[in-house]
């Protein structure tokens, strides 16, 4: 590809300039704003499926560790419930050339540690998300930036490897949540004296949101406090406790008594019954999430294409979608939700063909089915996915056992490779096919990167690293269209449903909403 003009690269990130220079510093837009009579604090409690991975935000990619890291911690822009982006720790985030960003960040910021927001807190952050010492999960974010230079005080300037226009959509993502420079420092210093990577931030994590770190009960609970002296809008509650509680039918009981306020993985199942109970109500969000069925790609017999092929066309993602989310969800065509740029509705999936997957499974040397397992967290709406998976199986032959553990156990056993088949999501957080193709099917991102179908493809990887560096829209679409043509064919996993957000909350919460991400903003929640 020949030097792209300066010109054409401004032309092509004008959106994203548009949508974010504009945003007041106070207030995040599609929040809901709270009277002044609500400001009468509370102690907040929301129960979560599972306890985070960690506190640092460099290292977790997991949905309770990017929940909780959301009150802790502030990204340099963010998005709202439109994904449209705003300022957040910036005054300003914009091209200046080719392969050159100029971000000017906020000077009235201070860290829980009391100290203050500069660009060389930027730099030690983007440095540390590189560090191969340090292999962070989310570093694919990141990972065409080649040069952090300090300009002056409240300055930096961040160089890319190629030109870049979804830049400030990745640093949107909670894994660009800055952490402060000294927590940073003592961290690398336990390092030196033989701890892991995070060992000091996992424990007592240090950000500049609106909440902070108040204690953790590993396995049990996270609470956080009212950061009092938040450089915008405070927080309307003065604590949040994210308590764990794994049985979701628990979840909806501590709802209904009190117990908790919010609870978190809502089962479609149970919609009716919250909407039929006084005093507590349903929070419904659109998705840009993916929910799957994944193969181990290393695997026989799953590394036959012909044996995927087969599995995917045995299923009925209708039956899933009307007889087990009670219609929340949209069928998976392929990887990509329909709100994510790259999405194409020429992209087809494999069609539902019982027959012709017992052919193709006859094809594969596996005329008589084999015996395998499906890997899955406790969830009981995942365990219900995957006993319906197991049944539409067995009518070409394939005798699965299901195999459901807790949620952190799950997520250790698919990172590892252990899994034959597993139940698995992926939400695309920045809403670019970039975040939605190239972490979970580029063969560099296997396990917690996000490819935990060990899936390699020479074209795909090829196709992906295009679609990082093109900058012309059109083409863009065009690659990943043809990407996605690839992997569907390939099928190293099945793509089932774009699911619908779904959280119950109290009749006397107001200010709660859904990202499409599915991540919770908790600034402006009140309680009457």
């Amino acid at each position: 590809m020949g030097k792209i003009k300066l010109y054409t690269l401004f032309m092509l990130v004008m959106l994203i300039s548009a949508m974010m220079a504009a945003c007041s510093n106070d207030e995040k837009v599609g929040e809901k704003a709270a009277d002044p009579a609500e400001l009468s604090g509370g102690d907040l409690v929301i129960d979560v499926q599972a306890d985070p991975q960690t506190l640092d935000p460099h290292l977790g990619n997991d949905h309770q560790t990017l929940n909780v890291g959301r009150t802790i911690y502030d990204t340099l822009v963010y998005t709202d419930q439109e994904l449209t982006m705003h300022m957040g720790l910036a005054e300003s985030f914009e091209p200046i050339d080719d392969t050159t960003w100029e971000v000017k960040v906020r000077e009235e910021v201070t860290f829980h540690d009391g100290s203050k927001l500069t660009g060389e807190v930027i730099k030690a952050n983007i440095e540390r998300l590189l560090d191969p010492a340090i292999a962070s999960p989310v570093a694919f974010l990141f990972d065409m930036i080649t040069n952090v230079e300090v300009i002056d005080e409240y300055t930096v300037h961040i160089e890319t490897e190629f030109p870049f226009a979804p830049l400030p959509a990745h640093f949107a993502h909670p894994g660009g949540h800055i952490i402060s420079a000294e927590a940073i420092t003592a961290d690398y210093a336990a390092m030196d004296e033989g701890e892991e990577p995070g060992s000091v931030i996992n424990s007592n994590p240090v950000g500049s949101g609106y909440f902070k770190f108040e204690d953790r009960v590993h396995g049990q609970s996270v609470r956080v406090v009212k950061n009092e002296e938040y450089w915008g809008e405070a927080a309307k509650v003065d604590s949040i406790t994210f308590k764990v509680v794994p049985e979701d039918l628990t979840r909806v009981a501590e709802l209904e008594t009190n117990t908790a306020q919010i609870i978190g993985h809502l089962n479609p199942s149970d919609v009716t019954r919250i909407e039929q109970t006084e005093g507590v109500k349903v929070a419904k969000e659109d998705s840009v999430s993916l929910a799957y069925l994944g193969f181990n790609n290393t695997k026989e017999p799953f590394d036959n294409e012909l044996v995927r092929q087969a599995i995917s066309m045995a299923i009925d993602k209708e039956q899933i979608i009307d007889g087990i989310m009670d219609g929340a969800a949209l069928p998976a065509k392929g990887p990509l939700a329909p709100p994510v740029f790259g999405y194409s509705d020429e992209v087809e999936g494999l069609p539902y063909n019982v027959d012709q997957a017992k052919d193709l499974l006859a094809e594969a040397g596996y005329e008589g089915g084999f015996d395998t397992a499906i890997w899955t967290d406790d969830a009981r709406i995942r365990i219900d996915v995957a006993e319906y998976l197991q049944s539409q199986l067995a009518e070409i032959g394939i005798r699965a056992d299901i195999r459901a553990m807790e949620y952190g156990a799950f997520l250790d056993s698919i990172t590892n490779a252990e899994h034959d088949m597993m139940i698995g999501a992926w939400g695309t957080v920045t809403a670019d096919a970039d975040y939605g193709l190239y972490p979970m099917f580029h063969s560099s991102n296997f396990g917690m990167t996000g490819n935990r179908t060990f899936y390699a493809n020479d074209e795909v990887d090829e196709l992906l690293v295009l679609g990082r560096q093109e900058t012309d829209e059109g083409e863009r679409l065009n690659i990943y269209k043809r990407a996605q043509e690839i992997i569907i064919e390939e099928a190293p996993l099945v793509p089932l449903y774009h699911t619908e957000h779904l959280a119950g909350l109290r009749d006397e919460v107001e200010g709660f909403w859904i990202h499409p991400s599915s991540l919770y903003y908790l600034r402006d929640v009140t309680i009457q």
